[in-house]
């Protein structure tokens, strides 16, 4: 089949059904959980919403807002540019990266059970590995997401973040386990959780391994999704698009998969 036949056959199936477009994103806005980091380190400011007009004396005819919020809020984008390792990299930010990279299949682990049980889980290379051989290989230019369930913490910041004892405590990967990927020539790697690394990674080496090794390498980084329990293993197109924002180091987006009923 050619791609002209592909694409024509696309809209058809879109539009009867045969293909569903599943949201990745969750809601953004004033409860939208976000990062929290320690001193010395600032801080996200969190969404606000600030209507311009309502049908009212200030515009008659229209509604409007305008928003505060920073790059990495809510279902987020991380662009190489975002860590220090990535800041030399060419055509690094949200306004110049290369957006052939960002629509692509979607491999989602699922390690729902295992974050249910423990939610200091770590995905590991034997853990993918096994993946692969019942599910196939990951292969190169693909997205690969962890599936953890964690959005159904999303309402609740405090449970999202989960932070107890000093310490966030929420699952990601091993540090080799990003290498890994990262050899398989993957485009990017995403989470459900409040970032692409693991709670406890700030004491992994090299820290927080999943922002020092995607972005040294000009892989993306996808945080805060949902709904992955509605994807397949292998077989879905995830379409992940950053705001063209000038020199940005990421980008709030609306997460979307194509899953063939």
């Amino acid at each position: 089949m050619s791609s002209s036949d592909m694409l024509n056959n696309l809209g058809p199936m879109l539009l009867s059904g045969q293909i569903e477009v599943v949201d990745c994103t969750g809601i953004l806005g004033p409860n939208t959980p976000l990062i929290q980091l320690p001193p010395p380190f600032k801080n996200t400011p969190q969404v606000e919403i600030h209507k311009i007009s309502e049908y009212d004396d200030d515009g008659p005819v229209c509604a409007w807002n305008w928003l505060k919020l920073g790059e990495h809020s809510g279902t987020h984008f991380d662009a190489p540019k975002h860590w220090f390792t990535g800041k030399d990299l060419p055509d690094n930010a949200t306004d110049t990266l290369d957006m052939q990279k960002v629509v692509a299949p979607v491999n989602c682990i699922d390690c729902s059970k295992e974050s249910a049980e423990d939610p200091d889980f770590l995905l590991t290379v034997d853990h993918i590995k096994a993946w692969e051989a019942e599910h196939g290989a990951i292969q190169e230019g693909e997205w690969v997401v962890m599936r953890t369930d964690w959005d159904s913490r999303a309402g609740d910041a405090g449970e999202f973040l989960n932070f107890y004892d000093d310490a966030p405590h929420s699952p990601g990967p091993t540090a080799e386990a990003v290498q890994y990927l990262i050899d398989k020539g993957i485009t990017g790697w995403g989470t459900q959780c409040i970032g692409t690394d693991a709670g406890c990674a700030g004491g992994m080496e090299p820290i927080f391994p999943a922002h020092n090794l995607l972005h040294k390498n000009n892989c993306f980084g996808l945080a805060s999704l949902e709904n992955l329990d509605k994807l397949p293993a292998k077989g879905a197109i995830l379409i992940a698009a950053p705001l063209k924002i000038e020199g940005g180091t990421g980008s709030p987006i609306r997460a979307l998969a194509l899953v063939q009923k």
